[in-house]
């Protein structure tokens, strides 16, 4: 399965869709304007909310929360010390660890469980500007999820490049 996320989606107070690989609207996200903290709501084609998002507030590193039907499904916060490449780790609800991890300037990242690969995120294989490509790699994976941890990792890398720029200023 494969997705086309836009960039643009990390604008506070706009909806974007994703589309599948042939072109069809499969999500919506729905970015939540006038918040205290980056909200989205992941719809599905017909609105149903599937997955919200948002950033947790009071923490001590930049940290995502996403929910599925009010309860807690995932955790997404920078790991320590990965200085050349960026590297993220995803706590799910069940106690599972997911690692996402990438090269910084090349906006590609990969989505691992215990060493195996689910999905890629990437830019490298797109002509289109702002549009990222979510290649789901096993079939059992939850494409809702990989796709609002997509969200999360393309906002949190975004910040740290403008806390970057702002820091060289």
């Amino acid at each position: 399965m494969r997705f086309l996320v836009y960039d643009r989606l990390l604008g506070i107070g706009d909806d974007y869709w994703i589309e599948d690989d042939t072109g069809n609207k499969v999500y919506l996200v729905d970015g939540k304007a006038m918040r205290l903290r980056d909200t989205w709501e992941l719809k599905d084609s017909q609105g149903r909310v599937l997955i919200d998002i948002h950033q947790k507030m009071l923490a001590l590193r930049d940290t995502m929360v996403i929910e599925r039907a009010g309860e807690p499904l995932a955790r997404i916060k920078r790991k320590r010390l990965s200085l050349l490449r960026n590297h993220y780790r995803v706590a799910l609800a069940d106690g599972t660890e997911l690692d996402v991890s990438g090269k910084i300037l090349d906006r590609e990242f990969a989505v691992e469980y215990d060493g195996e690969l689910l999905a890629v995120i990437s830019r490298r294989w797109l002509t289109l500007r702002d549009t990222y490509g979510v290649d789901v790699v096993r079939d059992d994976a939850d494409p809702a999820l990989l796709i609002a941890l997509t969200v999360c990792v393309i906002h949190l890398a975004e910040k740290e490049r403008e806390k970057d720029d702002g820091e060289d200023d």
